[in-house]
């Protein structure tokens, strides 16, 4: 099972959202990401979210809160274990990205843009509550299957 960690870095009431747009096709091309990225051998989450911010985008975070694990299961990719962090505070210099293009996106507005069904339930449940949580995501193809919080 693979590990991943994905962060969700807040600035007026926006989150820096990743479009997924310039590495070779995968599951995730085109669609609209957090940024983070899979743990490298012998990284914790924290290291590894630490890492892919500051690769992806420039910042090094100075506020950050561990908030979810979530469990991806599926019948077409390797099931996976992802750390889920959001941010509030960072510094640097934002550059640009080598995988999509990195917009500021309201709040309000991110479960309106093209993102994984799953990516929904858990991003309204980090605006309706900051209690760290566990979910589980079951997908048959790109789609949902079922879900259940733990």
């Amino acid at each position: 099972m693979r590990e991943t960690t994905l962060c969700y870095i807040e600035k007026d009431e926006s989150y820096l959202m990743l479009h997924r747009t310039k590495k070779k096709p995968d599951g995730s091309y085109e669609k609209w990401l957090g940024v983070g990225g899979k743990l490298e051998k012998g990284e914790s989450s924290e290291e590894c979210v630490l890492r892919e911010v500051r690769e992806e985008t420039g910042y090094t975070l100075t506020d950050y809160k561990y908030r979810a694990k979530i469990f991806f299961y599926s019948d077409t990719w390797e099931d996976e274990i992802m750390y889920l962090y959001t941010a509030t505070g960072f510094e640097g210099e934002e550059i640009t990205c080598d995988e999509g293009e990195l917009v500021w996106v309201p709040k309000s507005e991110v479960t309106n843009l093209k993102i994984w069904e799953g990516d929904k339930l858990f991003l309204n449940r980090l605006v309706e509550s900051d209690e760290f949580f566990e979910l589980e995501l079951r997908y048959e193809g790109d789609n949902l299957a079922s879900y259940k919080w733990i």
